[in-house]
């Protein structure tokens, strides 16, 4: 199909001749109509002039009389035409005055001077009343047609007067209120309504006359006791001397949308309900000042409250466990001096002596009036889990712990047979001392001095042993550091001389304490030796260097580092991703459990550990744990245990 030819420009032109085409026949039209009724008018009128003129002569009027027969016919000819055709008419009536009424009559001389002044007046008041009629029947035909306008809307109009007498009263209240306009007139209006203000009327008088306007919502009676919500707008009317003449009130019914609204906001309620049950979180309102505290019916089932109890802070500190009591009371005393957010955990201990823990997150929404707005969750079911992950953990690093201690029996039962030898030499050497003729008392005293002395160091590598043995719960505490690289190398030592791998250790002066476990972190100062030890095992080509380190750095919040520092083999590149992966070795006897559990433990007390090879030969492992401050400890005992 060929397209078209046209171009937007003679289509365009085309639409132009359209739309002055029809123009052109409208304003013909309206000529013809202007015509048409002319030809009406103007007959009529003569018409209407010539049986007033006969009726006037018939009944032997004077001239006075006429005048005003024809002043009358003159305005109400006026009323249906133009006020050209008023002139026309004005021109008619001087005609007939001056012809049928004039002396003599039937002639069309003007008797006398005066007698044309006369009609010259006829013919101005005509004019000027026509003129003042005209306008009047304007002025009420437009306030007529606005009064139909007003009553095609839907809303309310209402006019009362500065006394509160309805003068006015539109369609839509006579739809709306159920009275009819003639039954209200004059009645006052918020009396007939019964209408309640959202505030006192005063009040919104005092707006009123201050501003001229007023908005709000009302709730007013219909006529058959059915309340209805309006929207309602009021502008005040003053007179000349500024005075207060009447009140326009326009309303609309907003009373489906608000049962509307009210639906949405209870079908949101019963959502947010739900939701917050199935979530285990409430929320909670606070205003510090007044003390009042706010639950939703989740806040009500979490704390084992019924909902017709008026929740207080009290409330809330009945159910606090007693070993959290003190942190949360310096929570809500920071809250109540201007701390503008919380993000806390605690315990709840129920009546049933259960155990709940909660988390706690709020914060302010008018500041300076210290009001809060949060939330309250329910972790139980998440904390249990944790602790029943790190029971777990805990039970992997003891098995761990048990193998190492396997691998590491030969150098155990070397280290635990050195004192017990050097014990049976001296309790030998003593009784020979004792058989002697005198005895030698100062000798057998040195011997059972050296007895004792092994005696110790036998049983501390065995308590030791036993300690890292121990199926013990995990027992957090701020401890040093330095004490426990030293114990763990006490512990392998006899491994690390076996090995002949020197030792160098290169421990920080006033090194802060960590919040740790200590059997937990020797652990790890074992694995990580001991890797370094067995890394250096394949070395002949270079002296063996291994070293241990603990450093930190000078800002208050700088964490405290472990490094354990070797120049072995170090790691290779598809390894170093999967170095700290459960069950990854590269040991062919070993199970790769070591460095996964090191890994878990550092976790567990907020810390990180990493690995990278050094610029020359080896690796270096960095065990990176915070300080034991107020707020670490804390978080790091959220769950409620000492760990």
């Amino acid at each position: 199909m060929a397209p078209s030819s046209r171009s937007p420009d003679s289509r365009r032109q085309q639409a132009a001749r359209a739309a002055a085409a029809l123009g052109a026949r409208r304003e013909e039209a309206n000529r013809y109509a202007t015509l048409r009724h002319f030809a009406l008018v103007w007959p009529a009128g003569v018409v209407a002039f010539a049986l007033v003129t006969w009726a006037c002569v018939a009944l032997g009027l004077d001239e006075s009389a006429a005048k005003c027969i024809y002043l009358t016919a003159i305005v109400f000819l006026s009323l249906i035409d133009s006020f050209v055709s008023s002139i026309g008419f004005c021109v008619i009536a001087i005609f007939c005055l001056d012809y049928f009424f004039g002396q003599p009559p039937f002639t069309l001389r003007i008797p006398s001077p005066g007698h044309l002044p006369d009609l010259a007046t006829f013919l101005a008041a005509s004019l000027v009343i026509t003129a003042l009629v005209r306008h009047a029947h304007k002025l009420g035909r437009a306030q007529r047609e606005q009064a139909s306008l007003l009553d095609l809307t839907h809303d309310t109009i209402v006019v009362r007067d500065a006394a509160g007498a309805i003068t006015y009263w539109n369609r839509g209240a006579e739809r709306l209120y159920g009275w009819q306009k003639n039954e209200v007139l004059g009645q006052p209006l918020h009396e007939l309504l019964k209408t309640r203000f959202p505030v006192q009327q005063q009040e919104i008088a005092g707006d009123l006359f201050a501003t001229g306007h007023w908005e709000g919502e009302l709730i007013s009676t219909r006529r058959d006791g059915e309340q209805r919500v309006i929207a309602s707008r009021w502008s005040l009317q003053r007179g000349p001397d500024g005075e207060p003449m009447a009140t326009l009130e326009s309303g609309t019914d907003i009373t489906d949308r608000k049962r509307a609204e009210e639906a949405l906001r209870q079908s949101e309620a019963t959502y947010l309900a739900e939701a917050q049950k199935l979530s285990s979180t409430g929320s909670f309102g606070w205003d510090i000042e007044s003390g009042r505290v706010f639950w939703s019916e989740q806040s009500f089932r979490i704390f084992g409250y019924r909902t017709d109890v008026v929740p207080t802070i009290g409330h809330v500190m009945q159910r606090i466990h007693p070993d959290d009591v003190e942190r949360v009371r310096n929570r809500v005393a920071h809250a109540s001096s201007g701390q503008h957010s919380l993000d806390f955990e605690h315990r709840l201990l129920m009546p049933d002596g259960t155990t709940k823990y909660l988390r706690v997150v709020a914060h302010a929404i008018e500041a300076d009036q210290l009001r809060y707005a949060g939330a309250i969750m329910d972790v139980t079911a998440a904390r249990q889990t944790e602790l029943q992950l790190q029971d777990a953990q805990a039970e992997l690093a003891r098995i761990t712990r048990l193998t190492m201690l396997g691998e590491l029996s030969a150098s155990i039962a070397h280290e635990v047979g050195q004192p017990l030898s050097a014990t049976v030499t001296s309790a030998e050497a003593s009784l020979r001392w004792l058989d002697r003729d005198p005895p030698c008392l100062d000798e057998v005293r040195t011997g059972l001095t050296r007895i004792i002395s092994e005696a110790r160091r036998s049983f501390q590598i065995v308590g030791r042993v036993r300690t890292l043995a121990k199926k013990n719960p995990v027992q957090k505490a701020a401890i040093d550091v330095n004490e426990i690289v030293n114990e763990s190398v006490a512990l392998i030592q006899r491994e690390i001389l076996r090995h002949g791998v020197p030792l160098q250790l290169k421990l920080a002066n006033d090194l802060p304490h960590v919040f740790a476990d200590r059997i937990q972190l020797q652990q790890v100062v074992i694995n990580l030796v001991m890797n370094g030890i067995q890394a250096l095992d394949g070395v002949t080509d270079r002296p063996r260097e291994l070293s241990i380190e603990t450093r930190t750095g000078p800002a208050p919040d700088d964490p405290v580092i472990i490094a354990v520092k070797d120049n072995g083999v170090g790691i290779s590149d598809e390894n170093e991703k999967r170095l700290f992966e459960a069950f990854f070795t590269t040991k062919p006897q070993g199970m790769g459990m070591g460095l996964s559990i090191c890994h878990s433990i550092i976790e567990a007390h907020r810390g990180t550990i990493r690995a990278s090879n050094n610029a020359g030969y080896g690796a270096t492992f960095e065990c990176v744990l915070p300080r034991a401050s107020a707020d670490g400890i804390e978080k790091i005992s959220r769950n409620g245990r000492s760990g």
